[in-house]
């Protein structure tokens, strides 16, 4: 036996295809479980629909808005550490909730 012989499919009798052809058939009538089939796949597209909507969502404000207002946290932080470090000063916020508001403001001035 050569390697191209073992490449080789035999063929098929007439008798077998017509078998073949009988199983590869499409039923006549529609089952009510394909009906539910097609409800879950429409409910399959609108869930991913949804679920990438929600993604554009958190990829193009929450997570650059969130970016921006702990950067400036970070940013008042570092420079604070490094004012004590560098000279003789204390740096105190005095209004913690004015000075949140105010990073959350200025996060928000140029999105």
């Amino acid at each position: 036996m050569s390697t191209s012989d073992s490449y080789i499919i035999p063929d098929a009798s007439p008798e077998s295809s017509n078998d073949q052809d009988e199983v590869d058939s499409l039923p006549s009538s529609i089952d009510s479980s394909d009906l539910d089939s097609e409800e879950e796949s429409d409910a399959q597209r609108e869930w991913e629909a949804s679920l990438q909507q929600l993604e554009l969502v958190l990829t193009m404000v929450i997570v650059p808005y969130a970016g921006k207002y702990f950067g400036r946290k970070f940013a008042y932080w570092s420079w604070a550490k490094y004012m004590e470090w560098m000279y003789p000063v204390e740096v105190r916020f005095t209004n913690k909730n004015a000075f949140k508001a105010a990073g959350a403001v200025e996060a928000a001035a140029t999105l």
